[in-house]
């Protein structure tokens, strides 16, 4: 009895500790979910809020803007993220060669990047990719073009500047997980693989991309993620232009909220399908990934 008493005084005083903490998630993490949901089918702004029921995801199969927020951001997802995961692959092997010199130096230049203040590194993409900025200048110079593109007013090439700024800022931090993955890889795979005689190519290919299997699925999930809420690129480069053509859904719920006449119910649901979208992504990645038995 006297065992019992101490374990349920040990219980409540373990509870104690825990309870201030999970107050703090209950107010500033459950009751913001909760609320958003519910607010998702609602309309309006203020004392004018009214319930809609299904009304607002009806209306983003109609709604042209949200499209074409949908349509942008997809192609930055497909395009970008594959680009980035091999790019970053490329790069930590090469950094994990035991011949590279200044190897700290190179590993320290690549991850810099993705440290940098987004603001500050938008605005110097958008300064360099200007009519008269320094990459129209460079290319002129080295004869590959004859007159200046229009980086930041063409749709096309206003998205490749997009593209170009994500896989500069993220390719050196996708580059670190893959590089601490190799270290970890037996080296005597490898001398196995040469002695066979298989080619450099081929092991990268049969052999570092297999053992890297979990940490690739892994920096695919949070590429996904981080380039469905992409924002800050699209705001400070090209302020989602020229024609929305770099309007992304992150750009377009803030435009919902604080730009348009706000609607913080039809913004709330934009932001649901967003998750929805990264849960569906997820299991597909997760899926695809997945060990086969034959």
């Amino acid at each position: 009895m006297i065992a019992s008493r101490k374990r349920r005084v040990m219980s409540i005083n373990s509870w104690g500790f825990v309870l201030p903490a999970l107050l703090l998630v209950g107010i500033f993490i459950l009751y913001p979910v909760v609320k958003s949901f519910w607010l998702s089918f609602h309309s309006g702004q203020g004392a004018m809020i009214k319930f809609v029921g299904f009304g607002n995801i009806l209306r983003l199969a109609n709604d042209p803007i949200f499209l074409k927020a949908l349509t942008n951001t997809m192609t930055f997802l497909i395009v970008q993220v594959p680009v980035m995961i091999l790019l970053a692959l490329i790069l930590a092997s090469a950094l994990n060669m035991p011949g590279l010199r200044a190897r700290r130096f190179w590993r320290t230049a690549i991850f810099l990047p993705c440290v940098t203040s987004l603001v500050a590194y938008s605005v110097l993409f958008k300064s360099m990719f200007s009519y008269d900025g320094v990459v129209n200048h460079l290319l002129d110079a080295m004869g590959i073009i004859g007159e200046p593109i229009s980086w930041l007013t063409d749709p096309f090439w206003a998205k490749v500047v997009i593209i170009l700024a994500i896989t500069w800022r993220w390719t050196g931090y996708n580059m670190i997980f893959y590089l601490a993955a190799l270290q970890n890889i037996d080296k005597s795979i490898y001398e196995a693989a040469r002695i066979d005689g298989i080619s450099p190519a081929k092991q990268f290919f049969s052999i570092t991309i297999p053992m890297l299997k979990p940490v690739i699925l892994f920096t695919t999930v949070t590429s996904t993620i981080g380039t469905l809420q992409l924002f800050d690129e699209s705001m400070n480069i090209t302020l989602g232009g020229p024609a929305d053509s770099t309007l992304t859904l992150s750009m377009y719920i803030y435009n919902l909220s604080f730009k348009f006449v706000p609607n913080f119910g039809y913004a709330t649901t934009v932001s649901w399908f967003i998750v929805f979208m990264v849960a569906i992504l997820a299991v597909i990645q997760f899926w695809l990934a997945r060990e086969r038995t034959v």
